[in-house]
């Protein structure tokens, strides 16, 4: 295929799939420069993207003036303008499929990932399962660039640098010299979260040390709820859900010493960074092609499998069997804060 000069990037949500693109254009900013890049996203993840000089954002307003088909018609009008030369599908919903056929009759080259469906569903299976790696996520989105013309080198990319600290967060995180522990708690869904009241022993055990600062990310009311208790319990934790926005949030992220979290997009956003990130894996498994960007693959505990031999029993954590409701409980408090210690020092 003739290499291309601009191409339309497409990948709509979800923020920590969304965070896998960055590794990735990265590698295309590093390994072919002259390419201009367009990534249709939402507009919230647009900080994301703030470091990547041939990146422009295209703000996809779905649940507005690009809502339906009338919405996605209007869109490959706008999109049309842009003089694209090609179009790389990260995502391949509904969504982009029905943009791909208004893009038909432009005979612009249409590349869209190829997720692998049915080699996760018999990842997932409960009879005759398959359990081995899959390719990350990462790698089959290079390899759309790669059907472009554009095969990439992952191994050797660059990550994000370090961002500084607005006025208004350094009030809000404080200042000092221990070390910065992200903890994020939450995940999307209840297969892949640990369970609330270990994560607060975790929180409790590091904060009586009095040696790290205990920065928590969230989202949802709830959530802010949780670690607003957290934070009036224990001297050394800080709430920041709510407190600053994304780009902010990014900046706190990229200053950390290590990261907590889920099988989630908070993972991975401390992985664009380089960040150590300690992801804690429950009816998910990391073999779906969901680990963090060039973690060590012991920067991770999992559920135990022996006990729970159906593991993983989904690829985003919202197929739950039945007695498999526990699994995260074979990840002890004690287990989290020897990782800590261990990916630390």
């Amino acid at each position: 295929m003739t290499p291309t000069k601009h191409i339309l990037v497409i990948r709509l949500s979800a923020m920590g799939d969304v965070a896998m693109t960055i590794p990735v254009l990265l590698a295309i900013q590093e390994q072919y420069p002259e390419l201009k890049i367009s990534i249709l996203t939402r507009a919230f993840f647009k900080p994301m993207f703030s470091q990547l000089s041939n990146v422009s954002v295209i703000e996809a307003d779905v649940k507005g003036k690009h809502k339906g088909m009338i919405g996605l018609y209007r869109l490959h009008k706008e999109l049309k303008t842009l003089e694209i030369d090609a179009i790389a599908d990260l995502h391949n919903v509904l969504r982009s499929n029905i943009l791909r056929q208004y893009f038909k009759t432009s005979k612009i080259p249409f590349i869209q990932i190829d997720k692998g469906r049915a080699e996760k569903k018999a990842l997932v299976a409960k009879t005759n399962k398959k359990f081995a790696p899959l390719p990350s996520t990462h790698q089959r989105y290079a390899t759309v660039f790669e059907k472009l013309g554009y095969p990439l080198n992952l191994e050797e990319s660059k990550l994000l640098k370090k961002e500084s600290l607005k006025e208004n967060t350094q009030k809000v995180v404080g200042i000092g010299t221990k070390t910065w522990i992200g903890i994020a708690p939450f995940a999307a869904f209840t297969g892949k979260m640990y369970p609330i009241a270990s994560m607060e022993k975790v929180v409790s055990e590091l904060n009586k040390t009095n040696r790290y600062k205990i920065l928590l990310f969230g989202g949802g009311a709830k959530e802010k709820e949780v670690l607003s208790k957290w934070e009036h319990n224990y001297d050394n934790a800080v709430n920041i859900a709510g407190k600053i926005d994304l780009s902010q949030e990014l900046a706190v992220i990229s200053q950390l010493d290590i990261m907590i979290a889920m099988d989630s997009g908070n993972a991975h956003l401390a992985a664009m960074y380089g960040i150590p990130t300690l992801t804690l894996w429950g009816v998910t498994h990391p073999y779906a092609g969901f680990y963090p960007f060039r973690q060590k693959e012991n920067n991770a505990l999992l559920s135990d499998k022996e006990k729970y031999p159906q593991i993983p029993t989904s690829i985003y954590g919202n197929k739950v069997p039945s007695g498999y409701n526990k699994v995260m409980e074979t990840i002890t408090p004690e287990m989290v804060l020897n990782k800590i210690e261990e990916i630390l020092h």
